[in-house]
C-alpha cells in the first residue's frame, strides 16, 4: 500500500499497479487501438485513391495522431483515467493526491507514451517502471499521476476455533478489563492461523500471548491447560460477553419505549379512573366492615361490603358561558 497524502492532509492507502498488470493493460488498449486505426486506413484508402501523395501522407499522418494518440487521450479524460484496457485488469490513473485526473494529465501522458511505448516499444517505460517505486513510467513522472488498482482481494475472515468442552465456563469471573485491543488482534490473528503454523513455532507464540493475557488480568490457567486451548477460552469468553451486553442494552431500549404511553402515570402505570381529555378523580378504597358476633349458637354473619359511591361524570358547562372564565362562546 501507498501512503498518498490529500490536499486536506488525509492519508490515503494506495495500491499502486505494477509492471505486469499495466503492460496486460496497455496491451488490450494498443490491440483495440491498432484495429481501428487498421480500418479507419483501409477507408481512408479506398476514400484518396483519387488524391496526389501529398495528401495522401497528410491525411495519414492525421488519422495517425488522432487515433493512436488522440483517441486515448480523449478517453482517459471522459473516464477519468480508466481506459479498455484499465477496465478489464482493474486499474485507475489518479493524480498524486489521490483525485481523477483532468486533461492535462492525459495529454502529458500521451504525449510522453508516443516516446516511451510506441517508437521504442515499451522498453523505455518498462525500465522506468521498473525502477520506480511505485511503478510510474515517465509519463507519469511529469503528468504528476499514479496508476492504482481498483479491484483489491476481499479479505478472507477466518472464523476462531471454539475452546475445548471442559473449559466452557471456567473463566467467567475473569477481570478483562486491562486487556488492550491490540492483544485482542493478536491472539486472534494465532487462533485463526494456529493450523498454518509450525507446531514449535505455534507453541512458543501460544505460550507468549498466554503471559501477556496472565499479566494483564492477573489470573494464571489451571494447571495443565495447553496455552492455546487458554486463549481460545478467553476469547470465546470476551465474545460472549459482548452479545450478552448488546442483548441488555437491545431489551432495555424496547422496554423503555413499552413504558411510554397516553394516560399513564408516573412509573408508566394506568392511573384509575384516568378519562383521555378529563382530570383524574380518586376512587376511594372500599371500607371493610367487621363481621357483628351473634348471640351464642348461631353463626356469624358478614354484612355486605358497601360499594363504593358513584363518580359522576364532570357537568358541562352551562350554555350562557363558564361562570370560571366567563367565556361566552359565540353564536
Amino acid at each position: 500500500m501507498s501512503g498518498v497524502v490529500t490536499g486536506d492532509a488525509v492519508v490515503l492507502g494506495l495500491q499502486p499497479a505494477r509492471l505486469p498488470s499495466r503492460a496486460l493493460a496497455v496491451l488490450v488498449d494498443l490491440v483495440v487501438v491498432w484495429a481501428a486505426y487498421l480500418l479507419v486506413m483501409l477507408g481512408l484508402a479506398v476514400a484518396t485513391a483519387s488524391l496526389d501523395e501529398a495528401a495522401v501522407a497528410a491525411v495519414s499522418v492525421a488519422a495517425f495522431l488522432l487515433i493512436l494518440v488522440g483517441a486515448p487521450i480523449a478517453v482517459e479524460t471522459l473516464s477519468h483515467g480508466r481506459s479498455l484496457g484499465k477496465m478489464v485488469c482493474g486499474l485507475r490513473v489518479v493524480r498524486d493526491d489521490g483525485g481523477p485526473i483532468r486533461f492535462r494529465h492525459a495529454l502529458v501522458r500521451g504525449a510522453m507514451g508516443v516516446v516511451e511505448i510506441l517508437m521504442t516499444f515499451g522498453v523505455v517505460a518498462c525500465v522506468a517502471s521498473l525502477v520506480s517505486e511505485r511503478g510510474r513510467r515517465l509519463g507519469d513522472v511529469f503528468a504528476g499521476t499514479l496508476v492504482v488498482r481498483e479491484r483489491l482481494p476481499a479479505a478472507r475472515v477466518l472464523p476462531v476455533p471454539p475452546p475445548p468442552p471442559w473449559l466452557v465456563g471456567r473463566f467467567a469471573g475473569l477481570d478483562l478489563s486491562a486487556v488492550p485491543e491490540s492483544l485482542w488482534l493478536e491472539v486472534r490473528q494465532y487462533l485463526t492461523r494456529a493450523r498454518e503454523l509450525d507446531p514449535a513455532v505455534g507453541r512458543r507464540l501460544a505460550e507468549r500471548l498466554a503471559d501477556e493475557l496472565v499479566a494483564r488480568t492477573g489470573t494464571p490457567p489451571p494447571a495443565g491447560v495447553p496455552a492455546s486451548a487458554y486463549l481460545a477460552e478467553v476469547v470465546a469468553e470476551r465474545q460472549a460477553r459482548d452479545t450478552r451486553r448488546a442483548f441488555t442494552e437491545a431489551g432495555t431500549g424496547a422496554d423503555v419505549g413499552n413504558r411510554t404511553g397516553v394516560g399513564t402515570g408516573a412509573g408508566g402505570e394506568f392511573e384509575a379512573g384516568r378519562v383521555f381529555g378529563a382530570p383524574a378523580v380518586a376512587v376511594p378504597p372500599a371500607v371493610a366492615v367487621p363481621p357483628v358476633v351473634p348471640p351464642s349458637g348461631a353463626s356469624p354473619v358478614t354484612p355486605p361490603v358497601a360499594p363504593p359511591p358513584a363518580v359522576s361524570p364532570p357537568s358541562a358547562p352551562p350554555a350562557g358561558g363558564s361562570s370560571a372564565t366567563g367565556f361566552v362562546p359565540p353564536a
